[in-house]
């Protein structure tokens, strides 16, 4: 099932790159195919969901063939960390391409054959079990988001696109240095056998530091998120979905499968580290945030802080805040994406990002307001909605390491609302001052596809948590069972731990 779902996108990428006939039809057929392709793949993954096994953490689903003489072996599986981000990266993806289908222009088989190819790269990301198969899909995906940029993005395309790619490559370098020196040590490049195996306590800081230097930017973590704002606002509709839905996700699956399990002692005693940063992390870019312009922009630093949740759940080394991290960024792909792709759709009818240049679209969009306050509302985390349990997890975790992190952190919630509400005031209240403005028309039935999903999902993970933390319970219990053989230290960030945590 994972080989097929890895192979049938590439299978019809490559379809759509060599389809006959003049432009147009060309164009038809490749918009066909990718939307026929992303929803098999979407039921492929609801196959999967219905039939995984939450009672336990080992990987399932599992396929093993070796690969070039044994140096790696094609090995995938999934456990339920992995199950719940394929999950969101094929409910994304159908919905990516069927935004892109009025805001696209030009070579349109090309475009959707990226997408594919990504949908592909994204899953061999989540379900590889070996260490340099995981790193060929994980580096691989920078190409077609590479491409997407550079191709369709917008007038500074090219800068963002070399800036994107650069930024997330470098890191990777030391990663790649990394895992040679572990296929070394273990003599074997089998993750699951990896996770158990006990490396050198002096080796494992600097092997934690590789891996960190390529999963802090992938987030991206302050101060490594430059290349983020840059690359939303050049990146077209669906690039800027998928890009804030699934490929800032890959940061934090790191974390979670590579440097916890694998390197627990250097893990905590590098804790403070990524606490600070995810402090400044959470009131720097929402106070950038708040200055903002561009409502791309606004919601590209919205992003880091909210990333900035799942670090410091991840390292609170507790049940909730990784559980808490995990739901974050489930959430945060759904909203996110939701998010840009309201952006993206009073984009195409006035082409500016400009916030002073909207207003008062209450009175001639009334049905897209509405969506965008649900979405904005799950951004600033109301109870009801996803980003609510995600948050109070993480924080709830957070608070049981350290009441001070604990309190810097939470100040991004009431920094958050204050942006994200500030943002749709402007937008949707007020007076249509502008005549452009007032002759935009409300939500077409294509606008209406994509937006319902969305809702859907962000108030039934709001409302019902349980069928997308179920599947989290096992591998994230197993994991905190790994940690327990880590003390943590004493730390400038943890000077009062609250004796009701305790």
């Amino acid at each position: 099932m994972l080989s097929l779902m890895i192979l049938l996108p590439l299978a019809a990428a490559a379809l759509a790159l060599w389809l006959p006939g003049d432009e147009a039809a060309r164009a038809g057929r490749a918009k066909a195919i990718a939307i026929a392709t992303t929803l098999a793949m979407f039921a492929a993954g609801l196959i999967l969901w219905s039939r995984f096994d939450t009672s336990t953490a080992a990987f399932q689903f599992t396929e093993r063939a070796e690969l070039f003489g044994g140096l790696f072996s094609w090995h995938l599986g999934i456990d339920g960390i992995s199950l719940m981000l394929i999950m969101l990266s094929v409910f994304l993806m159908p919905l990516c391409v069927l935004a892109s289908f009025g805001s696209v222009k030009t070579r349109i088989p090309e475009y959707m054959a990226a997408f594919l190819v990504m949908e592909s790269l994204m899953i061999g990301v989540f379900a590889s079990l070996d260490l340099f198969l995981f790193y060929i899909f994980f580096e691989a995906g920078l190409i077609p988001m590479y491409l997407i940029i550079g191709i369709w993005g917008g007038k500074r395309r090219i800068y963002a696109s070399y800036k994107f790619f650069l930024y997330t490559l470098l890191g990777s370098v030391l990663m790649l240095l990394a895992m040679l020196w572990m296929a070394a040590d273990a003599g074997t490049t089998d993750i699951p056998v990896l996770m158990a195996h006990d490396f050198p306590a002096r080796a494992q800081p600097w092997l934690w530091a590789a891996f960190f230097a390529s999963f802090a930017v992938k987030m991206p973590m302050w101060p490594f998120h430059t290349w983020l704002p840059d690359a939303h606002v050049e990146a077209p509709t669906a690039g800027s979905m998928i890009l804030a839905g699934v490929l800032l996700k890959m940061g934090g699956y790191g974390f979670i499968r590579f440097s916890m399990p694998m390197f627990p002692e250097a893990s905590v005693d590098h804790m403070w580290i990524v606490f600070a940063l995810s402090m400044i992390a959470v009131v720097y870019t929402s106070l950038v945030a708040l200055v903002q312009e561009d409502m791309k922009k606004l919601i590209a630093y919205s992003s880091v802080a909210h990333m900035a949740f799942v670090t410091g759940g991840l390292f609170a080394f507790n049940t909730q805040g990784v559980e808490g991290a995990m739901v974050v960024m489930l959430s945060h792909g759904v909203v996110s994406a939701a998010l840009f792709y309201c952006v993206g759709v009073i984009y195409e009818r006035l082409h500016t990002r400009d916030i002073a240049r909207y207003g008062g679209l209450t009175e001639n969009m009334p049905r897209y307001a509405v969506f965008f306050l649900l979405f904005t509302m799950a951004s600033v985390a109301l109870p009801g909605t996803s980003g609510f349990v995600g948050e109070f997890l993480s924080l709830t975790g957070i608070f049981q390491t350290s009441t001070w992190v604990a309190f810097v952190m939470a100040s991004g919630v009431i920094l958050g609302a204050a942006y994200m509400l500030w943002l749709f005031a402007r937008v949707a209240y007020g007076k249509l001052v502008h005549a452009d403005v007032a002759a935009m028309p409300d939500l077409t039935l294509r606008e209406y596809m994509v937006m319902v999903p969305l809702a859907a999902v962000a108030i039934w993970m709001g409302v019902y948590p349980k069928p997308f933390m179920e599947p989290l319970r096992a591998p994230v219990a197993s994991l905190m069972a790994r940690m327990d053989r880590a003390e943590p230290p004493s730390t400038p960030f943890t000077p009062l731990v609250s004796e009701v945590a305790k």
